[in-house]
């Protein structure tokens, strides 16, 4: 299988957030690159660099305001007196159906959902790579390729067509999506993440053409908190094109394989002629999140399911956090995925 990554994704390097209130290291590292590389190695993927791709595929699924946003706004908040080093928004709108502010912390406010995404000098250029990643990817499955894996960091699947979170800027599984729609009539999205991909769901609420289904852990006491839950089923044209399968805390392989199954109920009802895989690794047992509790020979079973559905699939990185056996953690996805292709 062909991997798809730029070095540029490494530059950025957030250096805090918050969580509960206390400022914390920012966990979306750098580092992470080099465990996946490993990881994709060790499964026999060979890495190729994406080509640059322009903002086309990325403004497909971003609006303007937004992407002018993230480009410039670095330069605009280093010119205010007395500010930090990184966007980090101190202020947010109560409703979004206003007046745009022209201020650059007003922006910040509007365009970020949390203190999670800090912005620096390098995160523009780094989202963008790891958006031509994903193209990369879906392109090489355009052209007949069975699979390809989109090493994409930072991550996406928390931003939507115009605000950042959780780690994400750009949505890469988004973009995919999109870009997979000029071959394909039906795409659908499968989300494994820890996390619910309340961005990718965002972007695709009201369309019937892009299916989206995500696997996390229960949002009512966990990230994200106002998205994911089991009665969010899409709206006007989109409405039944949504799932969302909400798992208990600390769930482990059993019941995250019983709830794909669900998922693959409604991915064959879909009919779908590609798959996009948003895939977290962060669901694992050992990751810093400890949501829920997959282990790395459940991610090989994972893998091998997914690819039983027999689709050309573009496989998407998402979350997925240092430890031990995060390379581990790919490799077993990986494998299991090519696995379950030669059944």
């Amino acid at each position: 299988m062909k991997a798809f990554y730029a070095e540029e994704q490494k530059r950025h390097d957030p250096k805090a957030f918050l969580s509960s209130g206390a400022q914390k290291p920012n966990p979306e590292k750098p580092e992470r690159v080099e465990r996946l590389l490993a990881g994709a190695k060790a499964a026999g993927c060979t890495i190729e660099r994406p080509r640059d791709h322009g903002l086309g595929p990325v403004a497909a699924v971003h609006t303007p305001e937004y992407l002018d946003f993230l480009e410039h706004i670095f330069a605009r908040w280093q010119r205010i007196e007395g500010a930090s080093a990184e966007v980090i928004p101190n202020i947010h709108p109560i409703a979004r159906d206003g007046s745009y502010p022209a201020s650059a912390v007003g922006q910040a406010g509007y365009h970020m959902a949390d203190t999670a995404c800090p912005i620096s000098s390098e995160t523009w250029q780094s989202a963008l790579w790891s958006a031509w990643s994903a193209v990369e990817a879906a392109g090489a499955v355009m052209s007949g390729a069975p699979a390809a894996y989109a090493l994409c960091r930072p991550p996406g699947h928390h931003a939507f067509a115009d605000v950042a979170g959780g780690f994400c800027f750009i949505n890469n599984s988004a973009v995919a999506a999109q870009v997979l729609r000029k071959n394909a009539a039906r795409v659908a999205i499968l989300d494994v993440d820890l996390h619910h991909g309340n961005g990718t769901q965002g972007i695709f609420y009201a369309r019937p053409d892009v299916l989206t289904v995500s696997l996390h852990a229960d949002p009512v006491r966990f990230y994200p908190f106002f998205w994911g839950h089991a009665d969010e089923r899409g709206e006007g044209p989109g409405l039944g094109y949504n799932l969302n399968l909400p798992l208990a805390r600390k769930s482990g392989d059993a019941p995250f394989l019983e709830a794909l199954d669900v998922a693959f109920q409604r991915i064959r009802a879909f009919a779908p002629e590609v798959l996009v895989v948003a895939l977290g690794l962060d669901a694992f047992e050992g990751d810093p999140f400890g949501g829920l509790s997959v282990t790395t020979p459940g991610f090989s079973r994972i893998g091998e399911a997914i690819a039983g559905l027999g689709l050309p699939t573009v496989i998407v990185q998402e979350g997925g956090y240092l430890c031990d056996e995060l390379g581990d953690n790919l490799t077993a996805f990986l494998t299991g995925f090519g696995g379950g292709r030669r059944r």
